[in-house]
């Protein structure tokens, strides 16, 4: 009997939860309320997203921003930027303290699975950056050699199914990661091409390898489900017109990107 009585309470349970009529928060309807979008950014990723001599933050990602700021306000500064890294820029959109990322962050089915993604912006290819001083030519060559890596990037797995046998070195960020190829701490590091370039621009101590093994597709990142939706579907609008009128390619330009 008292099993009985369980069972139906379970039961009854369930019923109530399958017809709650609460819905999720539409992000778009909390954006436009606030007055502003909160965009969670990289600060080291020159050109990309990275902090000039002012300490001000300026980049590709920080003026695509301002453009989805402009289509959804009318004002290119209804914006406020939150430094994210690669290790922590998912927890920092799944715990509501941004909005969107645009944050050098490329599609992979992995992350699908857990975020939403715009169009993409913009496609780079990862590459390897080695010191001058080796002879080091191809990432077959990485077996058995220390690579460098950024926590949260795709690098790791690039190496693992390209050359298992290497030793992975991870660093919290791209300076620290740069910094200790240059003390030679590892033999390569492997991270986007366009990372790599604006990493080395002015140092002729370290060459990046020719070939190019991998195609990421950059996009703007939002919470995975319907709440997001709407502003989903909004900064898709923005990009793709963007990319329609000459905006984007101009922007790509004037950072140095565009392929």
């Amino acid at each position: 009997m008292l099993k009985k009585f369980f069972c139906t309470l379970l039961l009854f349970c369930l019923i109530l939860t399958g017809c709650s009529s609460v819905k999720p928060q539409d992000d778009y309807q909390t954006v436009k309320k606030r007055g502003k979008i909160i965009v969670g950014v990289r600060s080291d990723t020159r050109p990309f997203g990275y902090r000039n001599i002012d300490g001000k933050l300026q980049g590709f990602d920080i003026d695509l921003a301002r453009a989805i700021a402009k289509h959804l306000f009318a004002n290119m500064n209804a914006v406020e930027f939150v430094p994210v890294t690669a290790s922590n820029r998912i927890s920092m959109l799944n715990s509501g303290k941004v909005d969107m990322l645009i944050a050098t962050m490329s599609i992979t089915d992995q992350r699908r699975l857990v975020v939403d993604f715009s169009v993409p912006y913009y496609m780079a290819g990862q590459a390897i950056l080695v010191r001058n001083n080796t002879n080091l030519a191809s990432i077959r060559q990485l077996s058995g050699k220390r690579v460098i890596i950024v926590y949260g990037s795709t690098g790791e797995m690039s190496v693992r199914m390209n050359a298992p046998e290497a030793i992975i070195r991870g660093y919290k960020n791209y300076n620290l990661a740069y910094n200790a190829l240059k003390n030679g701490e590892a033999d390569a590091m492997i991270a986007d091409d366009t990372i790599l370039y604006n990493l080395a621009l002015d140092d002729p101590s370290v060459r990046i390898l020719d070939k190019r093994f991998s195609k990421e597709p950059y996009a703007v990142v939002f919470r995975k489900g319907e709440e997001s939706a709407k502003l989903r579907e909004s900064v898709d609008f923005t990009i793709n017109l963007m990319q329609h009128s000459g905006k984007l390619r101009n922007l790509q330009m004037k950072w140095g990107i565009r392929q």
